[in-house]
């Protein structure tokens, strides 16, 4: 059996616990190791229990396992909530001086992370820097890997701070060293094709850069802040302007603005601030103005679970809006789409005058993989705008034409006045209540445009179906968890859904024609069975049933498999 170990940090908000996290992936990335984590943390600022999750396999994990063969305990706390999840043959590390933890032999392994920081750093502070260390050697990774990405990572901070983080981390892996793990096979570090080690959220910020976004506007609100924070990093190396609103209302409208003034524009928010956006969506539609707008998923009704994760979100980002406009919702499931996703949005976007949506969730934003992002110069990046040599005398925004999509100019950008309204409008883009007009205008906008996007559907991803007995259906981020069980049960297939919005029913129905007696599940975080409605209203295809979850957490490998087992019965 090839090794799959899990690590799993736990400690009180404050305790650095994210930071020991980041700081081994970035260690084992720069090593090869394929790893995929993700995080637990409770909605404050300090105390609580949080911990963060770091598995690595070969080949490369896609998703969380239930079960985990470390936990680093920076607390007593952590031993007690978290040591349950531990394998058989788990290991607990921790320091006992500090926590009183009682040792235990051969399940135990003291590392005086407190003392030792305090001794060789100065501060307990450091005894982070101890525990990167000692996991490190416990990994059998390189120390002078584990030296470049500490010099990285307090750099800023001056050489005398990185010396004391290095000397402790040095202890650590002393320590860390006579316990080492089974090893886990390295993949080749590729200077020529290099893997970047992303969270999804980073990959959607990267993909809008790409994409040549050069306006975003937010209001901070979990999962999607980090969003904001890494374009606003990105910003200073490339020409854009991230601008936090004072609310999600403002923020949608400036973006709309922004959109109309020429420049590509993004906001992202989590569903209670796209509640607030809808009015500002309809007004993108009527207007045909193209926006991206990023929902990542939480629990709710109202502030629900704030940093937990959950997909019940489709059926509002399906309706949202007054009135019958067009739009497209992507799901992404990866990093790999997070990113490939986002920049088809944007051209989807200008390409149609739509709004689109792309719909992601606490469990997708904070994921970590190494991965290779898609060759970007095969991506889309065309602006669609009207040249001012082809507009002519009499310019009409709203021109009536087959496809629906009338020519895009924008101000300054022909010699000839733009006219713009929120209420219905003739194609010159003066006011009108004529309802021949409007008709027709309703068709333009919705009708038309429906069936140019039913062309451009992003089509499912499936695997394993040609001997299924069982096909697991999902979107979004069960995709990982759906993928091994597919990959590692026998008769099990998988169809990923990668846009939800047109939706794919003519491809649905044919796969599923092509994979006859075969049972029908979807996979989904919400309580409603939302995919199975939509599958079921846009096919006619009933599935066998669904497989839900909705506590905040997200599905493992190892829940999936059990509950498709008892669901097998």
């Amino acid at each position: 059996m090839r090794p799959d170990l899990s690590i799993r940090i736990a400690g009180e908000a404050g305790q650095g616990i994210q930071t020991i996290g980041v700081t081994l992936c970035q260690i084992a990335h720069r090593c090869g190791l394929p790893l995929f984590a993700h995080q637990d943390y409770m909605s404050r600022v300090r105390g609580g229990n949080n911990f963060y999750q770091v598995r690595f396999a070969a080949p490369a994990p896609c998703a969380c396992r239930e079960r985990i063969d470390v936990l680093l305990a920076m607390d007593a706390a952590s031993v007690r909530l978290q040591s349950g999840a531990l394998t058989a043959n788990g290991r607990v590390v921790i320091d006992i001086s500090k926590t009183g933890v009682a040792a235990k032999a051969g399940d135990l392994l003291d590392v005086p992370m407190y003392s030792i920081g305090k001794e060789i750093g100065g501060s307990e502070r450091y005894a982070s820097s101890v525990a990167v260390g000692a996991l490190a050697g416990m990994l059998g990774l390189e120390p002078d890997t584990v030296a470049a990405v500490l010099s990285a990572v307090f750099g800023s901070k001056g050489p005398d701070i990185v010396q004391r983080n290095l000397a402790c981390a040095r202890e650590g892996i002393r320590i860390g060293s006579a316990a080492l793990l089974p090893a886990i096979t390295h993949e080749p570090v590729e200077p020529d094709n290099p893997k970047f080690l992303l969270d999804g959220n980073e990959a959607v910020a990267l993909g809008a850069v790409f994409a040549g976004c050069r306006f975003y506007s937010g209001y901070p609100m979990t999962p999607s802040t980090t969003i904001m924070e890494a374009l606003a990093r990105f910003s200073a190396k490339h020409p854009m302007i991230v601008e936090q609103a004072e609310d999600e209302i403002a923020a949608i409208n400036m973006v709309i603005g922004a959109s109309f003034a020429g420049v590509r524009a993004m906001t992202a928010t989590s569903g209670g601030g796209f509640a607030l956006m809808t009015e500002g969506i309809s007004l993108a539609a009527m207007t045909e103005t193209p926006v991206v707008i990023v929902n990542g998923q939480r629990p709710a009704p109202a502030t629900g679970l704030p940093t937990r994760t959950e997909q019940a979100d489709l059926d509002l980002v399906l309706h949202a809006g007054h009135g019958e406009f067009a739009r497209v919702v992507y799901a992404p499931g990866s990093i790999e789409e997070a990113f490939e996703l986002t920049v088809r949005a944007f051209d989807v976007s200008e390409r149609f005058q739509i709004p689109v949506i792309i719909l992601t969730d606490q469990y997708l934003a904070d994921m970590v993989r190494s991965v290779n992002l898609p060759d970007a110069g095969g991506l889309p990046r065309d602006r669609h705008l009207l040249a001012r040599d082809k507009a002519g005398a009499g310019y009409r925004r709203f021109a009536l034409t087959d496809s629906g999509v009338s020519p895009r100019a924008i101000p300054s950008g022909i010699d000839d006045v733009i006219y713009i309204d929120s209420d219905e409008h003739t194609e010159e883009g003066h006011i009108t209540e004529d309802g021949g007009v409007r008709g027709a205008m309703v068709d333009k906008r919705f009708s038309r445009k429906m069936k140019g996007l039913a062309r451009e559907i992003r089509p499912p991803v499936c695997g394993r179906l040609e001997h299924a007995r069982t096909v697991l259906i999902g979107f979004g981020s069960t995709m990982g968890a759906i993928r091994e069980i597919s990959e590692s049960m026998d008769g099990v297939g998988c169809i990923h859904l990668p846009q939800v919005w047109p939706f794919p029913a003519v491809d649905i129905q044919s796969i599923l024609a092509n994979a006859p007696g075969a049972r029908t599940v979807t996979v989904e975080n919400n309580a409603g069975g939302q995919l199975a409605r939509l599958i079921r209203r846009e096919t006619g295809i009933q599935v066998a049933g669904s497989i839900l979850k909705y506590d905040g957490r997200p599905f493992t490998v190892d829940e999936l498999r059990r509950r498709l087992e008892d669901y097998n019965g």
